[in-house]
C-alpha cells in the first residue's frame, strides 16, 4: 500500500465499508481488473499527545510496521462529512529490527503514550476507475472483522475529483454502509 518513499504530505481521500463476504467482493473487483498482491501483516501503534486530546481534535499519530519496515504518520482532522478525507504526513523510518521499539521509546520519553495497537492482514490492488488509480485494500482486522477501503491520494486542488472517483466506485459496487470511524476509533468504542 505505502512504499515508504521519501516523506510525503498529501490528502488521503478514503471510504471504508464493513464487508460480510470479502471473497465475493474480491471476485467483483478482480472482474473489474484489480490484481491483488500477497497478504501483508500491518501493526499500527497509535499514540496520545501529552498536551492535546487527539480524540477531540480528530487527529492521529501512529507508527506502522509491516514487512520489517516502519513509518511514522500524522493524520489531520477529517475535512468533509462524507468521506474520510484528511491531510496526511508520512515519514519513513530506518529499516532496522528495533525501529518500532526505538521510536516508541523516543515518543514515550517526550510524553506521548500508547493508546492502542491495530493489527490487520491487508491485501491491496490498484484499480483503474474513471481515469484514476484507486487503491483498494481488503482488510481482516483483529477484533473488528473484515473491511474494504477505497483510497486516493490528492493535492488540495484535486480533492473534489478524488472524492467523486471514490464515491462513484463505491456506488458501482453497491457499497452503502460507509464507516467514517478509523479502526482505532472502532476498537476504542468497542472496549
Amino acid at each position: 500500500m505505502h512504499a515508504y518513499a521519501p516523506s510525503t504530505t498529501y490528502f488521503e481521500v478514503e471510504q471504508k465499508f464493513p464487508v460480510a463476504d470479502l471473497a465475493a467482493l474480491e471476485a467483483q473487483l478482480v472482474a473489474r481488473g484489480a490484481q491483488f498482491g500477497a497478504a501483508i501483516v500491518q501493526r499500527d501503534r497509535y499514540f496520545a499527545h501529552p498536551c492535546r486530546d487527539f480524540a477531540r481534535t480528530d487527529e492521529a499519530l501512529r507508527i506502522r510496521e509491516m514487512d520489517g519496515r516502519c513509518a511514522v504518520t500524522y493524520k489531520g482532522p477529517k475535512v468533509d462529512a462524507i468521506t474520510k478525507t484528511r491531510r496526511e504526513i508520512e515519514l519513513p523510518l530506518a529499516d532496522a529490527p528495533d525501529s518500532l521499539a526505538d521510536w516508541t521509546a523516543l515518543l514515550e520519553s517526550l510524553g506521548f503514550q500508547i493508546v492502542a495497537e491495530v493489527h490487520k492482514i491487508r491485501r491491496t490492488a490498484p484499480l483503474a476507475w474513471q481515469g484514476a488509480d484507486v487503491e483498494i485494500a481488503l482488510d481482516r482486522v483483529e477484533r473488528l472483522g473484515t473491511f474494504v477501503e477505497f483510497e486516493l491520494k490528492a493535492e488540495a486542488a484535486d480533492l473534489e475529483s478524488a472524492r467523486s472517483h471514490i464515491l462513484s466506485l463505491a456506488g458501482a459496487l453497491g457499497m452503502t454502509d460507509a464507516q467514517r470511524q478509523s479502526y482505532l476509533e472502532l476498537l476504542l468504542t468497542r472496549g
